[in-house]
């Protein structure tokens, strides 16, 4: 949790594939801006793997490309504005969105961050490291985490959000990289994107219950926001 906050329960889970669908389908957009061919945009490549992993339509995924590179005649202008400030109890939050409308989204975020309180830029950054996010299974049953970050370049690794998934933390840089030479290391990638993750996480140990479902309940609220990319908490797992 320290690297991405991601929404808990089957009742959550129900509603999360066509919100993953959408929220890749402005990824993509964004990443079209320079190219449409995935073989040569490595940004655009990522994401097109990580929406065939998940399933997306193949048609979905194509009108998103031609759409990001200006071939369908409409024009797309996304911004991507990050908001910092903290969750209940102090809690650092770092909530990454693309916007099409910013006077509707900046409003928006003021009021979700009423029960916390939104900082302005660099208040909480400073707190977070910019790095890639690998998360990725092994191919087979004994896959060494430790030495596939080793040989593959990645700078750390940690469980990932799925039993039996790692996920492999690299330098903002490398992470193409990374993702291309993990399969030879016996993992296979299942997402890859830049993120942050919290240099000192609140340990959840220390907030009663009610505390920590008053968190979680902030934290839903602002990931719920259709303007929301990824929430980025600084809670330990």
């Amino acid at each position: 949790m320290g690297a991405q906050w991601k929404a808990k329960g089957k009742e959550l889970a129900a509603n999360a594939k066509g919100k993953l669908f959408g929220r890749l389908a402005k990824d993509i957009m964004i990443a079209a801006r320079n190219g449409a061919d995935p073989a040569s945009n490595a940004r655009l490549r990522l994401v097109v793997e990580q929406a065939r992993k998940v399933s997306m339509p193949k048609d979905t995924l194509e009108r998103a490309i031609k759409k990001g590179a200006g071939l369908t005649g409409d024009t797309v202008h996304y911004e991507h504005v990050i908001y910092e400030g903290f969750a209940p109890h102090r809690v650092p939050v770092m909530v990454e969105c693309l916007t099409d409308n910013l006077n509707r989204t900046a409003p928006e975020m003021r009021v979700l961050f009423r029960k916390g309180q939104l900082g302005t830029s660099g208040s909480v950054s400073w707190d977070f490291d910019h790095v890639g996010m690998i998360e990725a299974e092994p191919t087979a049953a004994g896959a060494d985490p430790e030495l596939a970050a080793i040989e593959a370049g990645a700078q750390d690794f940690e469980p990932g959000d799925e039993d039996g998934t790692t996920m492999f933390l690299t330098d903002a840089t490398d992470l193409d990289i990374v993702s291309r030479a993990l399969p030879a290391h016996g993992f296979t990638v299942l997402s890859a994107k830049l993120g942050y993750k919290a240099k000192n996480p609140v340990d959840p140990a220390s907030l009663s219950a009610a505390d920590l479902e008053e968190v979680e309940a902030f934290l839903a609220a602002i990931d719920a926001n259709d303007d929301v990319q990824n929430v980025f908490a600084g809670l330990g797992g």
